[in-house]
């Protein structure tokens, strides 16, 4: 049998198929699991297939720590054409019958490595003045956006066509990559759109090992979601586990804090994070923290059963 609701904690390495918004995803997880505190971690565009990470139950709380993880992309560049969306699903603005050299290509993508400034494209869910972008766009209205520092740690260009490359780009949150096809065009004196997009890695999660949809129905109706249900811990290695006394547990339930030798942790610095078992169960995630008693252990995020 599945597990009950209340119970239910991990991450599902989802692969999100072409023309589902992750949003449908997590309405999918949520009716296949019945359960409702269900999330993911980082939008993929509906036109874009790939790994979602989708958090079930209280792992639902780990969204920040997951969404700040490196990203990669297969991209593939489409050159001699501009949208008003940076992909192919918008409309035409521009055309260009310049095609550059692979040689030019490849210098000017060089050109892009590192921290960069990008500016968000009208057809994206950022909020300016309580709007998203996309809304304007919709109503006809373009206005000034800021641009956004980004941090593009690899590029590689390959696949080349007349009229087409691939780009492998792995990145830091907030890059779009629909924007980063739209600049490289424009750097090479042509335009260019976003043709595909997959998303092959978020943190600790790869394409290869991602379950599909179907996958999920089919452990659900065997009653084995665990077939498919990561632990918190996938995203939660780096930081030491401590297994606490039992008498500590309804203590640490209740949100006391206590000192880290009451755990036996004889060596803690002030901003260190631990994770915190019981015999059978993650607890919590607690931090260390300065208190007018010396060091002390705080909670961040809990994962018990109520």
């Amino acid at each position: 049998m599945m597990p009950g609701s209340d119970v239910l904690l991990g991450i599902i390495n989802l692969y999100k198929p072409t023309g589902k918004t992750s949003h449908d995803m997590v309405s999918f997880v949520r009716r296949t699991l019945k359960i409702k505190r269900v999330g993911h971690a980082g939008t993929l565009d509906p036109e874009a297939s790939g790994v979602l990470p989708v958090l079930v139950g209280k792992a639902t709380a780990l969204s920040d720590l997951l969404t700040e993880k490196t990203k990669t992309y297969v991209a593939t560049v489409q050159l001699g054409i501009e949208t008003d969306t940076y992909d192919l699903a918008g409309t035409v603005t521009k055309t260009s019958d310049v095609r550059p050299a692979k040689a030019e290509i490849e210098t000017a993508v060089s050109g892009f490595l590192g921290e960069i400034s990008q500016l968000p494209p009208m057809y994206s869910a950022v909020k300016m003045n309580g709007k998203k972008l996309y809304e304007l766009a919709r109503q006809g209205l373009e206005i000034e956006r800021k641009p956004r520092k980004v941090l593009i740690e690899y590029l590689r260009c390959f696949d080349f066509t007349e009229d087409s490359f691939k780009m492998e780009v792995r990145c830091s949150k907030g890059t779009y990559i629909r924007s980063l096809c739209y600049d490289i065009g424009k750097s090479l004196g042509t335009c260019a759109v976003m043709a595909a997009l997959v998303r092959t890695q978020s943190g600790p999660f790869l394409l290869e090992n991602a379950v599909t949809p179907e996958q999920v129905e089919e452990a659900a109706k065997r009653g084995q979601i665990a077939d498919v249900l990561l632990p918190p811990e996938t995203v939660l290695s780096a930081y030491r586990g401590v297994t606490v006394p039992a008498h500590a547990v309804p203590k640490i339930k209740n949100g006391l804090r206590m000192r880290p030798d009451q755990f036996g942790i004889q060596e803690a610095t002030v901003g260190e994070i631990f994770r915190l078992y019981d015999e059978q169960e993650l607890l919590c995630l607690s931090e260390v923290i300065e208190s007018s008693e010396g060091p002390v252990l705080a909670i961040l995020k809990t994962f018990y059963a109520v």
